[in-house]
């Protein structure tokens, strides 16, 4: 059986950045958002970058996000740290996804929240453009940042998803309940931020290492809907 995809998500700090890559993550993710907690300045987004670079062993890829950015401050995030991924959290329409990709020639992630059957239409949508779908909750209308906010959408929505879709499972995932999405949704591949934390921004080293072990162990069902 294919090993679970775990992508860690809000790394900031060089501790936590190598006690995910230790703990074996497949992905970092390293936002560019100054509303965000979990927000890098881009001098120190790219020292984390050639930390990841230098680790031993199999390399984690590393995935730079960012909301409805121009393009200078893409230019600027792909000269410092030359991503392996873009994370397209925002508003970006197909059309913006298409550019992101020509300019810089690098596979996107886009983030699409789910709260309902119609949120799976524009999923189905935006996975016909971007190389990857990251599935998360919908934040509530007056939300002052976007993203799933560590909480979790109903995840029998996904049955209605196209099933050769590349996408992530996220949204209030944690060591307690990762096991559990996989084993409803039959999802390969899964992303966490805050179920990892200690306090918002703070990743914990410990909880790192129980996600990906708990991901990992996790059984998918026999037939699988529901696909990375």
């Amino acid at each position: 059986m294919q090993a679970t995809i775990v992508k860690i998500c809000g790394l900031k700090e060089p501790e936590t950045l190598q006690a995910a890559l230790d703990a074996g993550a497949d992905l970092v993710g390293l936002v560019s958002f100054p509303r965000s907690p979990r927000h890098v300045e881009l001098d120190a987004m790219a020292a984390l970058a050639q930390q990841v670079r230098r680790h031993g062993g199999q390399r984690a890829q590393i995935v730079v996000l960012s909301v409805d950015a121009d393009d200078s401050l893409l230019r600027a995030l792909d000269e410092a740290v030359q991503p392996d991924w873009w994370q397209l959290h925002g508003h970006e329409d197909g059309a913006r996804i298409e550019a992101v990709r020509a300019m810089f020639g690098r596979p996107i992630i886009k983030a699409v929240g789910v709260s309902g059957a119609q949120d799976i239409q524009h999923a189905n949508a935006m996975g016909a453009v971007a190389d990857r779908l990251l599935l998360d909750a919908k934040p509530p209308e007056d939300a002052s940042r976007p993203g799933g906010l560590g909480q979790v959408f109903d995840w029998s929505l996904l049955g209605t998803i196209d099933p050769a879709m590349a996408f992530m499972l996220s949204g209030g995932l944690t060591p307690a309940n990762v096991g559990e999405a996989i084993s409803i949704t039959g999802a390969l591949a899964v992303d966490v931020s805050s179920g990892v934390e200690s306090a918002p921004g703070i990743k914990d080293s410990g909880l790192i290492a129980q996600f990906i072990a708990a991901a990992r162990a996790a059984v998918r069902p026999a037939t699988q809907r529901i696909r990375a």
